[in-house]
């Protein structure tokens, strides 16, 4: 991957945005309408795809039609970018032998993809192509954002600048390197595979939802004996929801877990970020320079570059 992304062209009111479901079956069909209503009245032309309702099992259709409706959208020199249905389950199937440039074309304008959760197989796979994305809110939960955390996702993709996010820090100084947000249970199996890009140097910025504490404890025993955070610059820690076991049953928290796994490795750690599941998902910039700062405990896009 090379070290200098691409970054997509600013989008502004009028743009044509298409509608993909590329993972799980839509479910939340309010929250979804909510979802379009809230970028179409900021002046946005939106278009649902061919399959975007479909159903096939637990995915949104099946691969062809998944990846026929990724590729109608991708392609399509009119559209401008990608706003992403729900997660789930089903993206990274559909990145078998699939190239982000037609026929290996070079020229291909980028365009923003938006989404998070499942979506990271997406985001993180743009990134090995050289090419800027945004963890965000998908349509079934934009409407649940507080307007601080709406007016930052437009921000980010109209091209303003963003302010830092503020958590809790665990020390270790300050750290510079490329953002790679994800979902660490999608990004756990990407590990290894052609999806992953490089985290060196890199700003790794984790969340989940619903993994109990043991299950987080040996995905990061999975990325550590795998030497897959040696040379990462900084940990950015999301919302981790509905990951603690009941009361009354033995076991650690997943802060607990999250400080046993990642506590040790002498680099800037940030907790408590908001972004993730059920809660703020405040967007982040996949593949732009970053600082997070250990002491301070911020995290900080340099000028959206």
């Amino acid at each position: 991957m090379s070290f200098s992304l691409r970054h997509p062209p600013f989008l502004k009111p009028g743009d044509c945005l298409k509608v993909v479901a590329p993972s799980g079956r839509l479910r939340e069909f309010e929250a979804f309408e909510q979802g379009l209503e809230i970028w179409r009245s900021r002046g946005y032309r939106l278009e649902l795809t061919e399959s975007w309702n479909a159903c096939e099992g637990y995915l949104a259709g099946t691969d062809k039609q998944r990846r026929q409706s990724l590729a109608d959208a991708w392609f399509d020199p009119d559209c401008r970018g990608i706003l992403c249905a729900r997660g789930g389950f089903g993206s990274a199937r559909l990145l078998e032998k699939w190239d982000w440039q037609e026929d290996g074309k070079a020229t291909l304008t980028p365009k923003w993809t938006i989404g998070f959760s499942d979506i990271t197989a997406l985001l993180w796979s743009l990134a090995t192509a050289g090419i800027s994305s945004v963890h965000g809110p998908v349509l079934t939960t934009i409407a649940a954002e507080p307007p601080e955390s709406l007016q930052r996702l437009f921000d980010l993709v109209e091209g303003r600048p963003l302010a830092p996010l503020k958590g809790c820090g665990w020390g270790g100084g300050t750290a510079c390197g490329r953002l790679f947000p994800a979902n660490l249970t999608v990004a756990t199996h990407l590990l290894g595979t052609p999806l992953q890009p490089s985290l060196k140097g890199a700003i790794l910025a984790l969340e989940d939802v619903s993994e109990a504490p043991y299950r987080l404890d040996r995905m990061l025993t999975h990325w550590r004996m795998l030497g897959a955070l040696e040379g990462v610059a900084g940990i950015a820690i999301g919302r981790f929801s509905y990951c603690d076991t009941a009361v009354g049953v033995s076991s650690w928290t997943a802060e607990e877990v999250l400080r046993d796994r990642l506590g040790d490795l002498g680099i800037p750690v940030v907790s408590g970020l908001p972004f993730g599941h059920d809660g703020q998902n405040w967007a982040l910039p996949v593949g732009q320079l970053a600082r997070l700062d250990g002491d301070r405990g911020t995290l900080e896009v340099m000028n959206n570059e």
